[in-house]
């Protein structure tokens, strides 16, 4: 078992980070205040340590919301052409999209561990629906046929062209009728295993139909990759700067590994315990015990799954009573509306496109005023297109409540 030390603070007390600090530290490391936005997106997106990919227009969204000035173009760019960011299955089976120097970290620790599971549950189903005898010679076959049928194609493919190009995978596999699967769950697979990735999007910036791509391809020289232990070790570094303090159980859940592989990383990176409100122990890097000064106010209005909302398991410093209202069943975050490092509402669109602040609970007048400068921003960058999205929050998907203004 890793040994973890406690480091003391003045006078042989613990460190305290209240929850006014955290919400202070959150203003700063996540580029929200004013003050503190980015010139970019690969900026932004190191200031997360990753971002959310679930949804498309979610990479965009956040960029805009941490980087001064901004267009969609940038974001393409980063992606697609400079390649300085790259979309990688990985924590919790989830989309995220990396700074490419992170990825040596991520490919053999929590995605590795995303791909076991996948293979081990492919495998059993394709035995359970009687494409094989043998499941994993099944999924060893359909990869190889696959990254063959991409070796020459630099520019890559879409999922229909390869469905097309390798028919034992233009199957559907139905073990149980709420959860079938298809031939993009093998490539699902081939992008966790890191062979191949999502390249160039074929459609506009809010929709996902990317051209399939050898990672040698895409990324030209592909790095190696680190040990499972200092891939975890590297990426709960970043998460400390990002999201510290954070207890054992928020990276246990925010890496969807074991808390002793968490444990092991916070050993070796010689992490010091904190206290936190509410009684908790929240862990900070060695040399990031200093406070946080006071970003002053700030107001930003975050898209659904934003890195921020996700970033924690332990959310009541920011989300209050809140919870319900703004997360769907399933734990996805909608929407959300925040007033100087706490959710007061959520943020939806009208017929027109127009973006409307829909408070959840009363907040100053400045608060408000500074939501729907906010919100006449957003609206204008957006030039009237309305963002889908299939993670609406009961608060989004709730009748207009008194306070929410037309701006």
């Amino acid at each position: 078992m890793p040994v973890i030390r406690d480091r003391l603070w003045h006078h042989g007390a613990m460190r305290h980070m209240s929850d006014d600090e955290r919400r202070a530290r959150l203003a700063v490391r996540h580029a929200l205040a004013p003050a503190f936005r980015v010139g970019s997106p690969q900026a932004a997106t190191r200031a997360m340590t990753v971002l959310h990919a679930t949804e498309p227009a979610t990479v965009h969204l956040s960029c805009r919301a941490r980087v001064a000035s901004l267009t969609l173009a940038d974001v393409d760019r980063a992606l697609y052409d400079d390649r300085d960011l790259v979309k990688q299955l990985a924590m919790r089976r989830t989309l995220f999209v990396f700074p490419r120097d992170l990825l040596p970290a991520v490919w053999p620790s929590a995605s590795a561990r995303v791909a076991g599971n996948e293979r081990a549950r492919m495998a059993r189903d394709v035995v359970r629906a009687g494409l094989a005898a043998d499941g994993d010679d099944w999924l060893d076959r359909a990869r190889a046929e696959v990254l063959a049928a991409l070796a020459d194609t630099p520019d890559g493919r879409s999922a229909l062209e390869i469905r097309r190009a390798v028919p034992m995978i233009d199957v559907r596999v139905t073990v149980s009728p709420t959860d079938p699967w298809s031939a993009s769950r093998v490539l699902t697979h081939l992008g966790a295993t890191a062979d191949i990735v999502r390249g160039v999007n074929a459609v506009r910036w809010y929709t996902s139909r990317p051209r399939w791509t050898l990672m040698r391809h895409w990324l030209g020289d592909v790095p190696a990759t680190m040990s499972a232990d200092d891939g975890y070790r590297e990426i709960v570094r970043r998460w400390l700067y990002s999201f510290g303090p954070g207890t054992v159980d928020d990276l246990a859940w925010w890496l969807g590994a074991t808390k002793t592989a968490v444990r092991t990383a916070l050993a070796a990176l010689d992490a010091v315990a904190v206290s936190l409100d509410r009684g908790a122990t929240g862990w900070v890097l060695p040399d990031d015990l200093d406070e946080t000064p006071d970003p002053g106010p700030w107001a930003a209005l975050l898209p659904v799954l934003d890195p921020t909302v996700m970033g924690w398991q332990g959310r009541d410093f920011y989300l209050g009573p809140h919870r319900d209202r703004l997360f769907d069943r399933r734990g996805n975050a909608g929407t959300t509306a925040w007033a100087d490092g706490r959710v007061v509402g959520c943020w939806v669109q009208d017929d027109a496109g127009v973006v409307r602040v829909r408070l959840l609970e009363p907040v100053p007048a400045s608060a408000r005023r500074a939501l729907d400068d906010e919100a006449a921003r957003l609206t204008e960058w957006l030039g009237g297109f309305r963002v889908p999205t299939v993670y609406g929050s009961p608060a989004m998907k709730a009748q207009p409540p008194a306070d929410t203004t037309p701006l």
